[in-house]
């Protein structure tokens, strides 16, 4: 059987796109889901005097990214290996390059320095900590790092390519994604709900940080931006707009309905708040977490104006299910402005103070929480009211 090879993709004059896609893979990080795989984009800048190598791969991929690289060069010649992210889908793969090179150096964050020492057992002597800003010159091609910090740990930098304005982002502006289209404009508005998904489970419990970011890159021709997850952007502004108004937490006039139901008493309650907020003219979003995964919701909940969660009582509380992701949606930090609980309970309630306790710290008005014992009837004028008022106060935001 004739082997095919592992194919590289040119972005600009000398830079090559030598990552991986990861196809397969289901779960990132044991929580995200993967519906669509992904890819780890490791890019390879030819200069007249020397060579540098941005981000790596996944680990079990380190044979893949030398087979991609010795397309172009031999390893060996590699000068410079840029680590953008100490992250092991990223950086990982860079020790195992870093021992093939003759002379190669590790560029990163003092941060990031230190970090891949304890991560990689990466010798000091192979590690130079980059200041912010900084050039280095390969002959023409010029690299510039941006000290990033927390887009998403705290040793993060960018890394822009002056002659052929391209910006490398790392995670920043990622997507989770395997495809064999390798460009935004091959992708349309699906890449910006990918991205959007993205942003929310990992960019959106830093969007200051985000701004801060975008702040300091806005000053730069940017006229392409190759992150290390997902396609490579040819309209750069587009993403960066997104990311903008994500950042600064401008909400739409729509609520997400959160719920699970064990006997139908909770999806009543559900079913009669989405139809008096679609009603009211308001869109709403209503996802049952027996069917919905991490990422759908994560996507709704980066411009959601208003939650509301409904779940039954287990055992004095929430239904885990409702706890877990009452968790996470509190870690994520999203910028609803406008909270709702609605529970339904047999012999015991509990939820609704829980998730109270539980939320309370969020920066958001709870418009109403009801507790309903046994199956809904009279209840539900209550939870109509409470519908009516959610969708007053989206509409005056």
């Amino acid at each position: 059987m004739i082997k095919t090879p592992h194919k590289t993709r040119k972005i600009a004059p000398e830079i090559h796109w030598v990552g991986v896609k990861d196809w397969n893979r289901r779960m990132f990080d044991r929580l995200i889901p993967l519906p669509n795989g992904t890819s780890y984009n490791s890019y390879l800048v030819q200069g007249n005097e020397k060579i540098a190598l941005i981000d790596g791969v996944n680990p079990g991929f380190e044979d893949k990214l030398e087979e991609k690289v010795q397309q172009l060069i031999d390893p060996k010649e590699i000068d410079y290996f840029i680590m953008n992210h100490a992250e092991p889908d990223h950086a990982s793969a860079i020790s195992h390059m870093l021992s093939i090179s003759n002379n190669g150096k590790i560029l990163t964050t003092e941060k990031g320095k230190g970090l891949a020492q304890s991560l990689y057992h990466i010798s000091e002597d192979k590690i130079r900590a980059v200041e912010d800003r900084e050039t280095l010159k390969l002959g023409g091609k010029t690299l510039k790092f941006i000290h990033a910090p927390w887009l998403h740990w705290p040793e993060t930098m960018l890394t822009y390519c002056e002659e052929e304005e391209i910006l490398f982002p790392c995670d920043f502006f990622g997507s989770h994604l395997a495809t064999g289209k390798f460009f935004d404009e091959e992708l349309g508005d699906e890449l910006i709900n990918l991205a959007k998904s993205y942003y929310g489970e990992i960019m959106m419990p830093f969007s200051k940080m985000v701004g801060r970011a975008l702040d300091k890159i806005k000053q730069l021709d940017i006229s392409t931006i190759a992150p290390s997850h997902g396609p490579i952007y040819k309209d750069p502004e587009k993403i960066m707009n997104s990311y903008r108004k994500w950042s600064e937490g401008r909400v739409e006039k729509k609520a997400l309905i959160i719920y699970i139901s064990m006997w139908g008493s909770t999806e009543k309650l559900v079913e009669t708040i989405s139809e008096t907020i679609a009603s009211e003219g308001i869109e709403v979003t209503p996802l049952n977490l027996a069917t919905t995964d991490l990422g759908k919701l994560a996507e709704e909940l980066v411009d959601s104006a208003g939650i509301i969660i409904g779940t039954p009582t287990v055992l004095g509380g929430a239904h885990p299910k409702i706890h877990h992701v009452a968790y996470l949606a509190k870690k994520l930090n999203p910028p609803a402005k406008f909270l709702g609980i609605v529970e339904s309970h047999g012999w015991s309630g509990g939820a609704v103070s829980q998730l109270s306790e539980m939320l309370g710290g969020m920066d958001a008005e709870v418009v109403g929480a009801i507790d309903v014992l046994g199956s809904p009837r009279e209840e539900l004028d209550e939870v109509v009211s409470l519908g009516k008022n959610f969708s007053e106060k989206i509409r005056n935001m």
